[in-house]
């Protein structure tokens, strides 16, 4: 089942029921009735493949005008030119930030 068919899907009030308890349940973080003993541990290889996010912050939502040119550039480099907008930003600040200013 993918989203679509979710989106689609015409949900019986008990499969509601059903969603609601859930997405109740895994909003309040309480997790003591679920039971993992089916999930296989992680080995050590996949452990050593593991990263850490560095400070993983929510976005501010903005309106930004841009020069048409460089949203039509943006966007022939595929999905996800907003992101991309971001990770240009970032890669300045990054680089501004480790040059010395007199």
């Amino acid at each position: 089942m993918n989203s679509g068919d979710m989106k689609s899907k015409v949900w019986t009030e008990k499969e509601r029921q059903a969603l609601r308890k859930a997405s109740h349940t895994q909003a309040s973080g309480e997790t003591s009735g679920i039971d993992f003993s089916d999930i296989p541990r992680l080995t050590e290889e996949q452990l050593s493949h593991l990263v850490r996010l560095r400070g993983a912050k929510r976005k501010v939502a903005v309106s930004v005008r841009l020069d048409p040119r460089v949203l039509d550039w943006l966007r022939a480099k595929g999905e996800g030119h907003l992101t991309r907008i971001n990770d240009i930003l970032t890669n300045l600040m990054e680089a501004e930030r480790r040059v010395p200013r007199p």
